[in-house]
């Protein structure tokens, strides 16, 4: 399978670690009253744990033992390196070699278009350079966690009241849960107490922020600054320029909508001060990329600002990152692809690059699978339910965009209601590029091409 359909062994793999994590969560071990936990909210915990989404059925802070935590917490922290990524590293570690087939598998996990299909090697990380990736992957998880827990630790014991293990605790599983993108918050009453505790969220915010662009930027970065230094410089490549432009670009327009929509509601930002406003809508357009620690109940939000939240949350991140949702490099791809065509291009260009068609038609590919999921998802929940649209399609989103914000909807769900919606966080963290290539056939070349005929579009 590995040789035949890498994409088929990586679900299976991935699905095969979510039913693990579920068996585990429904010992009475894991539970802080000794008692099961029932196999839908175990299925749904786990799947939210791997898929790093950070939904929940149950109440994180009280419900789980200690057991029970570090399962959660080791399941976000393989789901936020990738399943084929963290075996390839320990696969290094182990035999101090990285053989061709490990060099595909991990990257086919960073990148699905390399799964069942013969590519070019103009990728943003080619298979020379694999070791070093899975290099940054682990040096960027150790560090950035080790750096997050330090500077969260403290603040936890002066301004909480914590005492030392339940800060170090509690500083660490924030950490984790902010650069995983997860969104799982093991303290009491959830950062609500934090809700203007600038420093606390600014560490967060951080976070989410190096998880959400992704391992690949975070190693061309490296490379890029060691390459302007006293090595010979290297190019930044297209990959990283657009996943960063792109990015800031979704930041600052969540920012500015969120800040604008939001500013005379009195049950959000309208007793704030102008700073206030600005820091906090500045904090939830961040969380929108997939974080999922939000500090405002989104029942509170006006349904405009939810639409443009559902917006930011179904774009999600970068490729190859902690976040989910269609990625920010897809969406940059389709807008690019629509300013050639304005412009009378042939192709689509940026930064001096040509983007080649099968990118294109793979954004395309990913665009309308993620929709018609969210779709179906949606109507299916609603009628369940009878809940209103914009209540469903938040939650809808927050799950197959692995965000984790939530209007409580997921713990008022029916047993069907929560696989549906645990389903959807699934496709929605392995991919739609995955999931087409795990259900399509080997490659095919056909030696003719049909006759040519346009329809009319537009």
């Amino acid at each position: 399978m590995i040789h035949s359909s890498p994409a088929r062994f990586a679900l299976l793999i991935f699905t095969a670690l979510i039913l693990v994590w579920t068996a585990l969560l429904s010992l009475p071990i894991a539970s802080s009253s000794g008692t099961m936990t029932p196999l839908a909210d175990a299925l749904f915990t786990a799947v939210s744990a791997i898929c790093v989404t950070g939904l929940s059925t149950v109440d994180m802070s009280t419900h789980w033992s200690l057991f029970g935590e570090i399962v959660v917490l080791s399941g976000l922290q393989i789901g936020g390196i990738g399943v084929l990524t963290l075996a390839s590293i320990l696969g290094l570690t182990v035999t101090r070699r990285l053989g061709l087939r490990q060099r595909l598998l991990a990257a086919g996990d960073t990148n699905p278009m390399r799964m069942g299909r013969d590519v070019s090697e103009s990728q943003a990380v080619g298979l020379g350079e694999i070791g070093g990736l899975l290099g940054a992957v682990a040096l960027s998880v150790v560090v950035i966690e080790g750096i997050l827990t330090l500077l969260i630790t403290p603040h936890l014991m002066f301004a909480a009241g914590y005492d030392f293990p339940h800060a170090l605790w509690n500083g660490f599983y924030l950490s984790a849960s902010a650069f995983t993108n997860t969104g799982f918050v093991p303290l009491a009453g959830g950062l609500e107490p934090f809700a203007t505790d600038v420093y606390l969220l600014t560490v967060l915010a951080v976070g989410v922020f190096l998880g959400a662009i992704g391992f690949p930027v975070i190693f061309a970065l490296y490379r890029y600054v060691i390459g302007s230094g006293w090595r010979s410089h290297k190019r930044l490549g297209l990959h990283a320029k657009l996943t960063l432009t792109t990015t800031l670009i979704f930041v600052v327009f969540g920012w500015l909508a969120i800040a604008a929509l939001e500013w005379n509601n009195q049950s959000t930002f309208g007793p704030q001060n102008f700073g206030q406003t600005m820091f906090s809508s500045v904090y939830m357009s961040i969380m929108t990329r997939s974080g999922g620690l939000g500090i405002i109940d989104p029942l509170d939000m006006n349904g405009s600002t939810l639409l443009v939240m559902d917006m930011l949350m179904f774009v999600g991140g970068g490729s190859a990152s902690t976040a989910g949702g269609i990625k920010v490099t897809t969406i940059a791809v389709l807008f690019l692809a629509a300013w050639a065509e304005a412009r009378g291009y042939k192709d689509v260009q940026a930064f001096g690059r040509s983007i080649p068609n099968e990118v294109l038609r793979v954004s395309v590919s990913i665009l309308i699978w993620g929709a018609t999921i969210v779709l179906a998802s949606t109507v299916t929940i609603m009628h369940m339910t009878g809940e209103s649209l914009d209540i469903v399609l938040f939650e809808v989103i927050s799950a197959f965009g692995t965000c984790g914000l939530s209007s409580d909807l997921s713990a008022q769900l029916p047993d069907a209601g929560k696989y549906v919606l645990a389903a959807t966080m699934w496709a929605g963290r392995v991919g739609t590029v995955t999931l087409a290539a795990a259900i399509a056939a080997t490659n095919r070349s056909r030696l003719f091409r049909l006759p040519e005929e346009r329809p009319i579009v537009g």
